[in-house]
């Protein structure tokens, strides 16, 4: 007498056509599920070291900030000990400044002015419309 209380697993030569498809399916679905996870985890750990990156990034910018205006106040100083009033040595200081910014404008507005349309795109998409029409 057969025992009817177990199943009984067919083997894969004996699964139908649309069994193998559900399986393939299923296992196609599972290693897209799992790349998935695995490139969230790889992102998380990516996205907290540009976090890392960033706040130490952020914390020299910030100093650099500090050390800038120190040395500005030790330039004014450091005028004022050669003799000159203080007051005139923080113009003097202020002006470098001055100075430096306006080349620094002349400079980025004629990056900016170099700026051009991409032509051999435009003209790309206008032959699309032409080479989408009937010959004939």
């Amino acid at each position: 007498m057969a025992d009817t209380t177990r199943p009984t697993q067919a083997s894969p030569s004996d699964q139908t056509l649309g069994g193998l498809v559900a399986t393939a399916f299923k296992d196609v679905s599972a290693l897209v599920r799992g790349t998935i996870e695995l490139a969230k985890a790889e992102l998380r750990d990516d996205v907290k070291r540009a976090a890392v990156g960033a706040a130490t990034l952020g914390a020299v910018a910030f100093l650099g900030v500090l050390i800038v205006i120190l040395l500005s106040i030790a330039a004014a100083y450091g005028l004022a000990a050669l003799g000159l009033a203080p007051g005139w040595a923080f113009v003097i200081v202020a002006g470098a400044y001055v100075l430096v910014a306006m080349v620094l404008a002349l400079v980025g507005i004629r990056a900016v002015r170099r700026i051009r349309p991409p032509e051999r795109t435009i003209r790309m998409a206008k032959e699309i419309p032409q080479a989408l029409r009937p010959s004939g």
